[in-house]
C-alpha cells in the first residue's frame, strides 16, 4: 500500500499524448486546442457603429449648430454609405460601416428626430460610439493561442476568422467497465440481493463534460468471462475505467486476470480512504492505460476525479489547477489515510469556505449530490476552523 502523494505522482507519470485531429466547429466545444489561431483580417474589420443613431462630420457641430437634416440610411450589413454634405447626417444602425466622411456616432437617446431633422440635444465627443477597425487586433495577429480548452468565446472566435475545421488534441476511447453479478439494468426492478448499475452512468456523465463519449460494458463474476471480456476491451480502447473487483474478496478477480493478460500493475492499494483498493497499471502490447476503481459509488467518483481527471488534463496539454478553501468546522483525521471528505463549498464574504457533507459512507451515493467537491486532510492531523485546504471539485462551484 502506498501514500497518497506517491499513488497520484505515479498516476501522472503514465500521462498520455494521443495525438491531433482536425474536426468541425460544431464539434470544437471542450476540446482542447492544437494550433495557434491567427486573425485572417482586422478585428473589427472596419469602422464598426456600435449605438443606433446617426453619424456625423464632428467638424460640422463646432459652432452653435445642433439641427442636421438627414440625407440616407444606413444598415447593418450595407455597403458603406458617403456623407456627401458634411452639414447633414445619416441615419444609422448598430453594427453598419461609418459612412465616408463621418467620424463620429450620437445614439438616437441623445436626439431628437421630427420632420427629416435631427436635433442634438446632449454634447458630443468626437470619435464616440465608434469601434474602431482592428482595434481589438490587427490582421495577423495572434488570437486564440494553442494549447487552450475551447469554450463558447472560443467558438467565436473561430466562427469570426472563419475556421469551419479546427485542429484539437485527440481524446482517448474509453470503456467503462462495471463488475459484479449483484448488479442489474437501469430498467430493471432489482431482487432483494440486488443494485441496479450506477457508476459507469455517472462517469460517463463526467466523461461528456470532456466531450469524450465512452462505451460501457458489464462482466460478471466469473474468471474465464472477466478475462475474455478484458481482453477484448484491451483490444479497442486506450483507456478502460473498471468500477469493482479490484478488492479482496473471493470474486474480485481483476488483479489476477489483469496480471495473466499482460496489464503490468503500477500500484494496488493507496492509503486513503475512499478508494483504499485502488489499482492502476498498463497493458503492454496495446498500451492501453487501466483504473481500478473500487465499486463503492463514492469510492469511484472520488478516484474518477482524483485521479483520472488530473491524468487527463496532463495528457491533454492542460493545467492540473490546484483550489484551496478555509474550513467551517475542525476535524481531526484520526486514521493514517489521506481523507477525501464530501464538502460543499461557497463564497462567505469574499472568502472560499466549506460545509463537510456527513454522508454514510463510501456506499453512500445520495450524499454526492449535496456537495460539489471533496477536502483533502492528511493523515493523523488535526485541523481547526479557517484552516486552508486543498479542494478537489466535482462541479462548478459558482
Amino acid at each position: 500500500m502506498i501514500p497518497f502523494e506517491e499513488a497520484l505522482r505515479l498516476v501522472l507519470t503514465y500521462s498520455v499524448n494521443y495525438g491531433e485531429e482536425k474536426v468541425c466547429l460544431d464539434e470544437a466545444a471542450c476540446r482542447v486546442l492544437a494550433e495557434t489561431i491567427y486573425a485572417d483580417r482586422d478585428f473589427p474589420p472596419f469602422h464598426r457603429v456600435t449605438k443606433d443613431g446617426i453619424a456625423i462630420n464632428y467638424n460640422v457641430i463646432g459652432g452653435d449648430k445642433e439641427e442636421l437634416p438627414i440625407a440616407a440610411i444606413a444598415a447593418a450589413g450595407s455597403e458603406q454609405k458617403e456623407l456627401k454634405d458634411e452639414a447633414t447626417c445619416i441615419e444609422i444602425m448598430t453594427g453598419a460601416i461609418v459612412p465616408k466622411n463621418a467620424d463620429t456616432v450620437v445614439m438616437y437617446e441623445h436626439l431628437k428626430i421630427e420632420d427629416g431633422t435631427a436635433t442634438l440635444l446632449k454634447s458630443v465627443k468626437k470619435g464616440q460610439n465608434i469601434h474602431r477597425k482592428g482595434s481589438d487586433k490587427p490582421k495577423g495577429a495572434e488570437v486564440l493561442q494553442k494549447g487552450i480548452k475551447i469554450g463558447a468565446a472560443e467558438i467565436g472566435v473561430l466562427a469570426s476568422v472563419g475556421k469551419a475545421t479546427v485542429l484539437v488534441k485527440k481524446l482517448p476511447k474509453i470503456c467503462l467497465v462495471s463488475t459484479g453479478d449483484e448488479l442489474v439494468a437501469v430498467d430493471q426492478t432489482p431482487k432483494l440481493h440486488q443494485i441496479r448499475k450506477s457508476n459507469s452512468y455517472t462517469l460517463k456523465s463526467a466523461l461528456l463534460k470532456e466531450n469524450i463519449l465512452a462505451d460501457s460494458i458489464h462482466i460478471n463474476d466469473d474468471r474465464e468471462a472477466t478475462k475474455a471480456g478484458i481482453l477484448k476491451a484491451l483490444k479497442e480502447y486506450d483507456v478502460l475505467l473498471l468500477s469493482g473487483g479490484v478488492s479482496m474478496g473471493k470474486y474480485d478477480y481483476l488483479p489476477q486476470v489483469f496480471e495473466e493478460i499482460g496489464i503490468e500493475k503500477v500500484f494496488h492499494k493507496v492509503k486513503q480512504r475512499p478508494g483504499k483498493p485502488f489499482w492502476f497499471g498498463k497493458h503492454k502490447a496495446t498500451e492501453t492505460t487501466v483504473f481500478g476503481f473500487p465499486g463503492n459509488p463514492g469510492s469511484t467518483f472520488a478516484s474518477y476525479h482524483v485521479y483520472f481527471k488530473p491524468w487527463l488534463n496532463k495528457s491533454l496539454g492542460l493545467p492540473i489547477f490546484e483550489i484551496t478553501v478555509a474550513l467551517k468546522e475542525s476535524f481531526e483525521n484520526t486514521t493514517n489515510l489521506t481523507r477525501f471528505i464530501r464538502a460543499k463549498a461557497a463564497i462567505d464574504a469574499g472568502k472560499l469556505e466549506v460545509d463537510f457533507i456527513h454522508g454514510n459512507g463510501s456506499g453512500d451515493l445520495t450524499s454526492l449530490t449535496e456537495s460539489n467537491g471533496f477536502v483533502l486532510l492528511e493523515a493523523n492531523k488535526q485541523y481547526k476552523i479557517g484552516e486552508i485546504v486543498p479542494f478537489i471539485s466535482t462541479r462548478n462551484i459558482f
